[in-house]
């Protein structure tokens, strides 16, 4: 029964990593492109993530010996 069941979840697993270049359904077309873009987007294009979703830390981490500052919004919870 065990052997079985890693079999099948053998097959599950090795469905799972086909992969394939990225095509509309057959019959339907790409979204239509954006506002003020020139041209339609591939599925490659659509693909890459915009600057802005993935933005670059500016700030300084808090290194664990340095003193926190105080929180002023740190209150007790009401009675």
């Amino acid at each position: 029964m065990k052997q079985l069941l890693l079999v099948a979840m053998s097959a599950a697993l090795a469905g799972c990593g086909a992969r394939g270049d990225l095509k509309p359904a057959e019959g339907q077309a790409l979204p239509p492109p954006p506002y003020g873009a020139t041209a339609t987007p591939t599925p490659a294009d659509l693909l890459q993530p915009a600057p802005l979703t993935r933005p670059a830390r500016s700030d300084e981490l808090i290194q664990s010996s340095e003193r926190r500052r105080s929180d002023e919004f740190d209150l007790p919870p009401p009675n």
